[in-house]
């Protein structure tokens, strides 16, 4: 969801399918990550594919990028990942309202994991999944106020939410791009509110918001 396939030659300054005979390269958009807050942008593969490979391209040496994983053995595609990458990034030095990074994933086709081996005492447990995200990807359009509300799943609980900026663009978006989205969140017994507000410099660009719900209780 959110992700935009391109093909094999159109990586190339990429590394996400090295060493796989058989990978599709998938491409993010350009996410804005300006302020030392945590930046989460979530990238899944086709159907019947996982993760096999990760990479970013950044406009700034400052951003801290890195990506969320699953405790495993061995560390592998199907098991450290799973059908989609959730990249978490931070601007840790400096400051720029137009630093961002263009995620990357090499999807491959799914084997299946393996299973991790219980353990033997009572009340201790091997790691599991118990949080899941709810990703919901919202177009912004130039002059427009969006207004959306998401929940979580029936029996699933909002642990919190997060938002992101993204833009389909070739280059990295300038400072006037970057400042033409507007978004505002509020929470509230359970429900994720979010406004949006586009300005008039998106009349030719694709950008979107990604609202993301970490939500518990479902599995």
């Amino acid at each position: 969801m959110g992700a935009a396939l391109v093909a094999a030659g159109s990586a190339s300054a990429t590394r996400e399918c090295n060493g796989f005979q058989v990978c599709v390269p998938v491409a993010g958009p350009w996410v804005l990550t300006p302020g030392r807050t945590e930046t989460q942008w979530q990238l899944s593969c086709p159907q019947r594919f996982v993760v096999g490979g990760l990479d970013a391209e950044l406009t700034t040496r400052a951003l801290d990028l890195v990506f969320r994983a699953t405790l495993g053995s061995p560390v592998n595609p199907g098991i450290s990942t799973s059908t989609a990458a959730v990249f978490l990034g931070r601007l840790v030095a400096g400051s720029d309202a137009a630093a961002s990074f263009r995620p990357h994933i090499g999807c491959i086709p799914a084997t299946g994991g393996g299973q991790r081996v219980p353990t033997a005492l009572r009340k201790v447990y091997p790691p599991g999944k118990p949080t899941v995200v709810r990703a919901s990807m919202l177009a912004v359009r130039a002059g427009a106020t969006r207004r959306v509300t998401r929940v979580c799943r029936a029996g699933e609980r909002l642990v919190t939410a997060s938002s992101a900026i993204g833009f389909y663009t070739e280059q990295a978006p300038s400072r006037a791009l970057a400042g033409a989205v507007q978004v505002t969140r509020t929470t509230a017994g359970g429900r994720v509110a979010v406004t949006i507000q586009g300005g008039a410099a998106l009349s030719a660009v694709h950008a979107v918001v990604q609202l993301d719900l970490l939500c518990a209780g479902g599995g």
